[in-house]
């Protein structure tokens, strides 16, 4: 039976890598651009300043919980499919679709009841008390965003779902689309109307509830995969390969938010006993900043981890079918492209600081300002062509199957290295302690996945038939 996804086994492995992975980056670019968006408009609202920006990264992290949660159950979902497809097991892969379906609609719910009923607690947790200012910001922006949260974990976790249906370009639409809505609204709502962080929430729900529409109308007119009513029954050992799938998604994300929240907590403690940041009305700044670098990060981070998502059906098809050789190709291919977007991010955050600092409002703040915005992304970014490869490795296991060397891989960067050194630094370098904290921790990670990269050359050294790569 013909699939409709046969071309992935014979097609040019650079002409699929463009196919996907292109659509993908655009669409975690236009994800991310959510929070960054409102970000840059809060930053350049007079009336909100460096108190809002410090507000939107504190709860930038909690948005990423929802974020996690959808790209694990999405992302998996998508293994799965791939997978099924490339042995042509295409029931399989509805009930698959079903379930996801199921699965992120309890998740979200869940979350937002979560959030609702523990906000002020929440908030508190990743740093939002530094002052009463940023506290209040922070509420407000939070409690908006949080209405939004089914609708953006629904739109998120169909939208790799998509792509393995064979559809890559509609779900950077229907992502572009939310996105556009939104930076069309925030100007709108925070300048016009003077709405302030509520303006800036409502709009990113908007565009959100735009996306999750487009998602729903997909769904019910899939080509490949689409799902029969009774495929919306969950089945244990399908949810848990699924899940499975997509933990290293689901870790690589949530990862952020246990660093988010170590190091706002420890830019609160180690700034309070700064000559300058320990004054109130300058203990934001290093939230502030430090939240500024961390969306330059995840713009560099969605083009990285979109480029090797994006290849997921490519390569879980071709294992599937056997064909390892060429699953080895494009691993070589996505290496290389990874390794150059790090080091075209490199060259950014090291020579043109003041320029991308200028973008978040930095006219309207203080010389501290400006001077601690420098030193981080000079500092925390210094290791990025070293993430870079990180990240595509953490998402090529996944691809393949290993969920468990993923996930470990992943677990080392992001907890052990990133929360442990997070923590660790500080105690000796104080606030300069919280930027080396990355570059520390991308360069132990590498040290093991350049291990694993080898071990994962010789094994995709021979196909089906018993070729063999010379």
């Amino acid at each position: 039976m013909d699939n409709g996804n046969q071309f992935l086994g014979t097609e040019r492995i650079e002409k699929l890598m463009r196919q996907y992975a292109v659509p993908c980056i655009i669409s975690l670019l236009v994800g991310a651009l959510y929070n960054i968006v409102d970000q840059i408009f809060i930053a350049n609202a007079s009336y909100l300043g460096s108190y809002g920006n410090a507000a939107n990264t504190v709860v930038f992290p909690l948005t990423v919980v929802a974020l996690a949660i959808a790209v694990m159950v999405g992302d998996g979902c998508c293994a799965f499919v791939s997978m099924a497809l490339g042995r042509n097991e295409v029931d399989k892969a509805k009930l698959s679709v079903g379930n996801a379906v199921v699965l992120i609609l309890a998740a979200s719910i869940a979350l937002t009841a979560v959030y609702l009923i523990f906000a002020n607690a929440i908030i508190a947790m990743f740093g939002g008390t530094v002052n009463e200012e940023t506290f209040h910001h922070s509420q407000e922006y939070f409690f908006y965003i949080t209405l939004g949260i089914p609708f953006y974990m629904f739109g998120q976790a169909m939208n790799p779902i998509i792509r393995a249906d064979g559809n890559p370009k509609f779900a950077m639409v229907s992502t572009l689309a939310g996105a556009v809505i939104n930076i069309i609204l925030d100007p709108i709502f925070i300048f016009i109307f003077q709405w302030g962080m509520m303006g800036a929430a409502v709009a990113t729900v908007i565009g959100q509830v735009v996306t999750a529409v487009l998602a729903v109308w997909y769904l019910l007119h899939m080509r490949i995969i689409k799902p029969a009513r009774g495929d919306y029954a969950l089945i244990g050992s399908v949810c848990g390969r699924m899940l499975m799938l997509g933990i290293t998604s689901f870790l690589s994300q949530i990862s952020l938010v246990a660093a988010m929240a170590a190091i706002n907590n420890m830019l609160r403690k180690y700034g309070a006993l700064d000559e300058i940041f320990g004054q109130e009305q300058y203990a934001q700044i290093p939230m502030a900043v430090v939240g500024i670098v961390m969306k330059f990060f995840q713009i560099v981070i969605s083009i990285v981890v979109g480029m090797a998502a994006g290849c997921i059906p490519v390569v879980g098809y071709n294992m599937g079918a056997e064909k390892k050789l060429r699953v080895r190709k494009l691993f070589t291919k996505l290496l290389i492209a990874e390794a150059l977007v790090g080091a075209v991010a490199l060259v950014l955050a090291e020579g043109f600081p003041r320029q991308l600092i200028d973008i978040f409002g930095a006219a309207n703040e203080s010389s501290y300002y400006t001077d601690f915005a420098v030193k981080a992304f000079r500092t925390y970014l210094c290791m990025m062509v070293l993430a870079c490869v990180n990240k595509a490795c953490f998402i090529f296991l996944q691809a393949v199957g290993k969920a468990l060397a993923s996930t470990m891989l992943s677990m080392f960067r992001e907890v052990v290295f990133g929360v442990g050194f997070a923590l660790l630094l500080p105690v000796f370098f104080g606030l300069d302690g919280v930027l080396y904290s990355m570059p520390v921790s991308d360069i132990l990670t590498f040290i093991i996945s350049a291990v694993i990269i080898v071990k994962s050359y010789r094994e995709l050294n021979t196909d089906a038939g018993g070729v063999q790569k010379s």
